[in-house]
């Protein structure tokens, strides 16, 4: 009797085992799936937002717009008082707000110069943006001093250098940023498309930063020939529509 009773105690301790690691197994396997299933999500997270901008900065760019300064004979201004000097002799002409373009407030009043060229392409840009989505675009920087551009690589490991072949085109007063903040999809896709044929052609040399937040353009000097020649195809296309319209009519 005794021994049936031990026999009885073992397997019911047995049966409670085996019930207990199977209630362990069932409350720990869905705790895996959910981890994986997490798992998975956090790497399509990862993958949605892989950037890839049409515009992007190279070291070459980076050489083509020191060779442009170059070429152009400019000088990498030093200080406030080269600054000063060249915007009396008009060499680098001031950037207005208006209607169609804010200068941030973080743009010292000193520093809202840059090229004629560079402005004339800063209008057009602004002008057929806000042609397009009736809002200003924002500067963020124009001409930069080499002490400036010093003090900022003290706080901004990406910014470019104050000396050699890859050098800030800020320095020499031929180069914006235009700020992407607050910029919609459609928008960032048009900005794109008005500058990339300019890009592939060297007119400009433009990159979409991504911490900084801007759009960093260096603009070339052949930049008001190419524009006067765009503008004379486009005078000249409507032109033969409209003798065409009015051959029709005859």
């Amino acid at each position: 009797m005794r021994v049936v009773r031990n026999t009885f105690i073992f397997v019911f301790v047995l049966s409670l085992l085996a019930s207990q690691s199977a209630f362990a197994l069932h409350t720990r396997t869905p705790n895996r799936t959910v981890s994986r299933r997490h798992a998975r999500l956090r790497r399509a997270s990862v993958r949605r937002v892989y950037w890839n901008p049409v515009l992007r900065g190279s070291r070459e760019s980076l050489l083509r717009q020191n060779e442009e300064i170059d070429r152009l004979q400019l000088p990498r201004i030093a200080n406030d008082d080269e600054l000063l000097q060249l915007e009396q002799r008009q060499e680098l002409v001031r950037i207005a707000d208006s209607r169609e373009l804010v200068v941030s407030a973080k743009v010292e009043d000193i520093r809202r110069y840059c090229r004629p060229w560079t402005l004339q392409f800063l209008n057009d840009l602004a002008e057929a943006h806000w042609a397009k989505f009736h809002r200003p675009l924002e500067l963020t920087s124009a001409v930069r001093t080499v002490e400036q551009q010093a003090k900022l690589r003290r706080t901004n490991r990406n910014a470019a250098p104050i000396e050699g072949e890859t050098a800030s085109s800020h320095l020499a007063g031929l180069t914006i940023d235009i700020g992407k903040k607050g910029m919609s999809r459609a928008e960032r896709k048009w900005f794109d498309q008005y500058l990339v044929e300019m890009q592939k052609n060297h007119i400009i040399e433009a990159a979409e930063e991504r911490r900084q937040a801007c759009y960093h353009i260096m603009v070339g000097e052949s930049y008001p020939q190419w524009r006067d020649e765009r503008t004379a195809m486009a005078d000249s296309t409507k032109e033969r529509i409209r003798e065409n319209a009015i051959g029709v009519k005859n």
